[in-house]
């Protein structure tokens, strides 16, 4: 099944199933060579038919990724018109104080910035000139949203403070609608791992996109996340679906929504369970984990691709091979009939 852009909800512009992240350039938990990070980009474009999306932030090595992206495809010759680039704002890079960045220590590898938060009107049209900065000529962002606004507000102190926090997200929100009003940016959007959150923002805000994270998976599709999803789409918002894989868990990996399972754990136990069974069905199917998690994710009402991401660049042309994967309707009938997804999700099987 090869490569096909489909239209991105109302935005008028067209996406092919895979968006790719980025934040391996801005150097999570390994300092790449520049070379590799190259060799990275240049799959991208080899892989997909133009355009093709990157998906990118302010906080990913504190502008690294920015950085890298606009050396690399100008080192590359890759015109400006070939490239959908998405920048989640809300992280601006300052300079590095100390021995290593204050905002999330230990996830970042070699990097010689650090980065503060700037959630608000003017912090966000901040975050947005340092991101074109960084990116460099010929190249800026189109798609532009807050950065994880969940986490934010969860970090609230009292309810006074989540007032104040919500009321700093709407500003920002306000200004990149002035973005879009000048024509600087394209479409507006959303991304967040609770999904709850974004649907509290589309109801204040008119958003063009959403991401989800960690929210519709092969393992986890709630009725009530469906029924946002159809309404999502039935008002021309494009969706892009992420963390497919619960952050690796569902295909082998120790962490599920980034932290440590346990099998010991009472809690933990199901998933273990889960995943066995899985496992199970997908072998007895010849069906690989990965792609029934890609093919699963992109199956979502409005759903138009899945974000996947790797640090590896012979790893590009695997994950473009998910997303064009042939399931057997068969496997879907069985994966119901044993209870490992929902009987009545009626966009497979």
């Amino acid at each position: 099944m090869p490569v096909k852009h489909v239209p991105f909800g109302r935005t008028g512009l067209v996406v092919p199933p895979i968006v790719f992240g980025t934040s391996c350039l801005g150097n999570l938990y390994q300092a790449l060579p520049w070379e590799t990070k190259r060799e990275i980009l240049r799959e991208f474009f080899a892989r997909v038919p133009a355009p093709v999306v990157l998906d990118t932030a302010g906080k990913y090595g504190a502008g690294l990724a920015l950085e890298a992206i606009g050396r690399g495809m100008r080192e590359l010759g890759i015109p400006s018109d070939r490239v959908v680039i998405s920048n989640k704002l809300g992280w601006y890079r300052v300079p590095l104080r100390g021995p290593e960045p204050t905002f999330e220590p230990g996830a970042w590898a070699g990097i010689e910035h650090d980065a503060e938060q700037r959630i608000d009107a003017e912090g966000i049209r901040a975050c947005w000139l340092q991101g074109r900065a960084l990116l460099g000529a010929p190249y800026a962002p189109v798609l532009v949203s807050v950065h994880d606004p969940d986490e934010y507000l969860a970090r609230a102190s009292s309810p006074e403070d989540r007032e104040r926090r919500w009321e700093n997200v709407v500003g920002a929100y306000r200004t990149l609608q002035a973005l879009k009003r000048e024509g600087a940016v394209r479409a507006i959007g959303v991304g967040a791992k609770d999904w709850s959150v974004i649907r509290e923002i589309a109801g204040a805000v008119e958003l063009d996109w959403v991401m989800f994270a960690c929210s519709l998976t092969i393992l986890h599709h709630p009725p009530d996340l469906i029924a946002f999803m159809e309404s999502l789409r039935d008002r021309g918002v494009g969706i892009i679906n992420s963390a497919v894989f619960h952050a690796g868990f569902l295909t082998g990996g120790a962490f599920f929504d980034y932290r440590r399972a346990d099998p010991g754990a009472e809690a933990d136990r199901p998933l273990f369970a889960w995943r066995e069974r899985f496992n199970a069905l997908c072998a007895r199917h010849g069906v690989a984990p990965a792609a029934a998690c890609v093919r699963f994710g992109l199956s979502g009402p409005g759903v138009c691709a899945v974000a996947l991401n790797t640090g590896k660049p012979g790893r590009v042309a695997e994950n473009v091979a998910l997303v064009e994967a042939e399931i057997p309707p068969a496997f879907w009938h069985e994966m119901k009939a044993a209870g490992l997804i929902a009987r009545d999700y009626p966009y497979v099987g």
